[in-house]
């Protein structure tokens, strides 16, 4: 504002053009400003910080933060995931770029930091929103787009992530290992394998060399879209290897059911003295449920408990459900008992693992126990609590917990809560009941549901209904061959050859094919495996017969050949279920374990009803405990006996 005169004493007026401005702020005041700025955001202080910008005059950059204070403090934001803080910065560049002509929000450290802060906070929008300011004219350099790219990655957006990265290829042409890493991590979230290759040449014509971020990406995308051979050859070729190339080495594997390979990928790994995280566990201990190798499972929980890290809630949950899935209950409590801080997933996994095994009558003891303890039941826990009265034969029982479900605690059954409830009215003969449910249901039937319906039928011999719940199958899951398995076997126990034929040419028609009986066992660091009427030199070696014969000698054991539902001869009949798979790998146990030493199997399909009385006889003349699992359930077979009660 102009001063247009001053008047004195004297009667002299004496004009002047001078502007009255704002005093310029001594250079050391600044420096101290900036320093004060820095430290504050360094040792993490955001709200001082915070305070000292916002109340700083921002007419002048003399008084505003500069960049390299800024991007201190959005890295200290980023660090720990304060979005308010820095939202209000945020606010304050805006503020600041439409008051003078220096926009900071311009510069692409600032810019990157922004995005970076914004994506890892969950708020893609916003981290959109930085990237884009300026308008398309602006020329951003690649660290710009590359934290674009990495907050799709690390949100769920793969596909936006990997149209970014089409977009950098255009634009800058030559790319780097941050970019090449991006694309791969969204390839392998796509299943997108074409593309993947794609940006794999692009890293062998890269005049960079590939880094070990990029390698493991390389190995993630091979090994989970199946491709064992490729991700063993750029693993083997990588200078060095650390614990996460290991992890995606065998996460891979494991998502693509290379089980075996895994476990193979793990005990190479252990020897060469490689250190595992706990993620490696989180993986690992899965596998060993799934192929029932409790010893290798023991052997990690030694590996945990030697540990100087207190592994974490995920990890002892993997633990326990190692163990339950071997059938060893006991086992499975310990880690339960001694955890410090149980989650509803704790909780879950040990309710799920008594009811699987059978112990229905622990297994409601634990539900009460967790309600105590202040936890409300979810979906999960009542599947598991339902499951397992089906499969005991608590009708009465399993009705009333769903019941409770819906009322006493508010959980909204769903399609798989009906199945249960529906599978046990249908296993305990109550039909009736069971197809009122499916009529009166708040949906339409699943696949799941009708499922149970017709194996209900199986169970109680109903043909009709059986072909009428078939039909329904069919018209929804039109390729799974396990339905049309399930109707044959309903036609071929009632003596209807000519049906039985007619199904299996429709299935042969369509191209489809039954699944192999197959068992495995873990025996001397090996996981044995037998497929049904396989393992001839074994099973006519003299050792073989030398053990059926006192076997069966001492039991006087005879063949029910009444399982086999094939139109053939009881000689062959009688052939066939004696080389059942469960059959071969116990007797393999028999022969290659110690006496006294339990035996854990592992079954694809359902245990036949002839297996269970003969595993039933064995483990009386033996004094074997034996544990098969099949496709439902635990069968714990000792003294003749099995704690299935013969109800499954």
């Amino acid at each position: 504002m102009g001063i247009p005169a001053i008047s004195l004493s004297t009667n002299i007026t004496v004009s002047t053009n001078i502007t009255a401005t704002s005093a310029p702020t001594p250079p050391h005041k600044h420096r101290l400003y900036h320093s004060t700025l820095k430290s504050l955001s360094k040792s993490g202080k955001l709200d001082e910080a915070l305070r000292l910008i916002e109340s700083s005059p921002s007419k002048s950059p003399a008084t505003a933060p500069d960049a390299v204070v800024c991007a201190l403090f959005l890295h200290s934001c980023i660090s720990r995931k304060a979005l308010e803080h820095g939202q209000r910065l945020y606010l304050q560049l805006l503020l600041y770029g439409a008051r003078s002509n220096h926009d900071l929000l311009s510069n692409p450290r600032l810019k990157s930091k922004l995005i970076t802060l914004f994506s890892v906070c969950g708020r893609v929008d916003e981290s959109r929103r930085v990237f884009e300011d300026g308008g398309e004219d602006v020329d951003l350099p690649e660290s710009v787009w590359v934290a674009m790219g990495i907050g799709y990655s690390r949100n769920g957006y793969p596909k936006e992530a990997l149209f970014l990265y089409y977009e950098m290829v255009c634009r800058f042409g030559h790319l780097g290992n941050f970019e090449f890493s991006m694309a791969l991590k969204a390839c392998s979230d796509l299943d997108d394998l074409r593309t993947g290759r794609a940006v794999h040449a692009q890293v062998v014509k890269a005049t960079e060399d590939p880094d070990q971020v990029v390698n493991n990406a390389l190995v993630r995308l091979y090994s989970e879209d199946g491709c064992f051979e490729e991700a063993i050859r750029v693993f083997d070729e990588m200078p060095q290897r650390n614990v996460v190339s290991w992890n995606s080495l065998i996460g891979g594997l494991v998502k693509k059911d290379g089980v075996f390979e895994a476990m193979e990928a793990f005990r190479i790994m252990q020897g060469k003295g490689m250190e595992f995280s706990w993620v490696t566990l989180t993986k690992i201990l899965p596998v060993c449920a799934r192929v029932t190798a409790l010893v290798s499972g023991k052997e990690i929980h030694a590996v945990m408990v030697k540990s100087t890290a207190k592994p974490d809630a995920p990890v002892l949950n993997s633990l326990m459900d190692m163990y339950a899935k071997c059938g060893a209950m006991d086992y499975c409590r310990r880690p339960f008992d001694g955890m410090q801080s149980k989650d509803l997933s704790s909780w879950n996994t040990l309710i799920t693992g008594y009811a699987i095994n059978g112990l229905m009558t622990e297994a409601m003891e634990s539900f009460q126990e967790m309600i105590c303890s202040g936890f409300s039941p979810d979906g999960i826990t009542f599947i598991a609590l339902l499951s397992g009265c089906s499969h005991a034969g608590l009708t009465d029982e399993g009705c009333r917990l769903f019941e409770r479900m819906k009322i006493e605690y508010a959980v909204s059954p769903t399609a798989e809560h009906y199945a249960c409830l529906v599978d046990v009215l249908g296993r305990a003969g109550r039909i009736e009941e069971a197809l009122e449910i499916v009529k009166n249901m708040p949906f339409k039937p699943t696949g799941s549901i009708w499922g149970s319906l017709l194996n209900s039928c199986r169970i109680h011999g109903l043909v009709p209904l059986g072909e009428a719940v078939a039909k329904q199958l069919f018209e929804l899951e039109p390729d799974n061959v396990g339905n049309y398995v399930m109707l044959s076997n309903i036609y071929a126990s009632a003596g209807m050859w000519e049906s039985v034929r007619t199904v299996r040419e429709l299935i042969e028609k369509m191209g489809m094919k039954k699944e192999a009986g197959c068992s495995w066992l873990h025996v001397k660091s090996k996981i044995h495996t037998f497929v049904a009427g396989g393992s001839n030199e074994f099973r006519n070696s003299a050792e073989y017969n030398k053990v059926w014969k006192r076997l069966m000698e001492e039991a006087g054991y005879v063949p029910d050949t009444g399982v086999v539902l094939h139109d053939v001869s009881e000689e062959t009949r009688a052939m066939w279920v004696c080389g059942h798979s469960e059959r071969i790998a116990t007797m393999f146990a028999l022969i290659n374990t110690g006496s006294g030493m339990p035996i854990r199997i592992t079954k694809n399909l359902r245990l036949c009803l002839d297996c269970h009385s003969w595993v039933k006889i064995v483990s009386k003349v033996t004094g074997r405990v034996i544990v098969l699992r099949d496709t439902n359930r635990f069968h714990h077979f000792k003294d003749g006996m099995c704690s299935c009660n013969d109800y499954w």
